[in-house]
């Protein structure tokens, strides 16, 4: 019996993944929705925000220019170099930094009023468990507030990308950004999961298109290549072929889009509940 190997690790952006995501993937993809998911809090004035899977710290620098000295931000995220990377660039005010995984939240019951997530709701291996957790340590009638990505084909630099990819690994092209942070994209999947938690009322949904851009097809190559786990699964398959692989996905999104400043299109659900 042949052994089947190890299940990727999706979560693990390790080495110089966070460098590269904070320089090149956050203005690329995260940046656009961050201000409006801080918005998204509206009047509810939260006193205490938690963030959960706050990565390098986008969300997180919005928070703390946004909201009133007074209200405590929280941001935490599972891996400390993504930490380290987001302590280094700074907020216009403090904030607590907390390695903590959003299957086990550190926190006790009702400790918030908000808890908030972008994009990392795909990436917790069991949705219903995080988002209890999220329900646990929200205050009755906190709010909860996270986006997700929509499928990759509304996502025009990872579907180029990923098709790239597939002509270099024919055999067996890397999955990752269809398998998981485009992987998670269907409202009544998500409202499932919600209501398996624990949450009684309806969720809001809201489906947002935005841009992406760069100054150069190179650029969210280098991005997706080598700024997220898709770097792992491309040098698991041949450890000399990163720089390729990179090239070709950089061909391909300057055929799509052009070999100047490239401009694609970005979809994402924003998800808002009330505990």
């Amino acid at each position: 019996m042949t052994a089947q190997p190890p299940a990727p690790d999706d979560s693990a952006f390790a080495g110089s993944m966070a460098k590269v995501y904070n320089s090149l993937l956050v203005p690329l993809i995260f940046e656009p929705y961050a201000g409006g998911l801080v918005q998204e809090l509206g009047s509810s004035s939260p006193s205490s925000i938690l963030e959960i899977a706050a990565g390098t710290g986008v969300v997180t620098r919005v928070l703390a220019a946004t909201l009133p000295a007074s209200a405590a931000i929280v941001a935490t995220d599972l891996n400390q170099g993504m930490l380290d990377q987001a302590a280094a660039v700074g907020t216009a005010r403090p904030v607590e930094w907390r390695l903590a995984d959003a299957m086990r939240l550190p926190f006790p019951d009702a400790a918030f009023d908000a808890v908030v997530c972008q994009f990392g709701a795909m990436f917790f291996p069991d949705k219903a468990g995080a988002f209890a957790e999220a329900r646990r340590v929200l205050r009755p009638g906190g709010l909860f507030l996270f986006n997700v990505w929509d499928r990759i084909e509304e996502n025009e630099f990872a579907d180029a990308v990923t098709a790239a990819l597939a002509t270099l690994f024919p055999a067996d092209p890397p999955r990752f950004l269809v398998r998981t942070p485009y992987g998670y994209h269907e409202p009544a999947a998500i409202e499932r999961d919600l209501a398996a938690a624990g949450f009684s009322k309806a969720p809001r949904v809201r489906t947002v298109a935005a841009r992406s851009r760069a100054a150069s097809p190179r650029d969210p190559a280098i991005a997706f290549c080598q700024g997220t786990p898709l770097r792992n699964e491309i040098t698991a398959r041949d450890p000399s072929a990163l720089g390729e692989a990179t090239d070709l996905s950089a061909a391909a999104i300057a055929r799509r889009f052009g070999s100047g400043n490239v401009d694609g299109k970005i979809q994402a659900h924003v998800v808002s509940i009330s505990s």
